[in-house]
């Protein structure tokens, strides 16, 4: 018998596959020392961004079973 492949947990709680197969991460510096970022920075960080394409190969890896 085969090996199961197996998904990497950590990276499956970080990032979100969208219907279209892309691959969405959140913004870095919305976790602590907000009050003295301004609020507009703080607003745009809520949103998700886009996995750079670098990095793609690397994420579906650790999730085989997604794509």
């Amino acid at each position: 018998m085969k090996n199961k492949l197996k998904t990497r947990k950590a990276a499956a709680k970080r990032v979100k596959i969208t219907g279209k197969g892309k691959v969405l991460r959140g913004m870095i510096g919305k976790r602590h020392l907000l009050e003295h970022k301004a609020p507009g920075t703080k607003r745009q960080k809520r949103s998700a961004q886009e996995v750079d394409k670098t990095n793609l190969k690397a994420i579906k890896a650790m999730l085989p079973g997604a794509f």
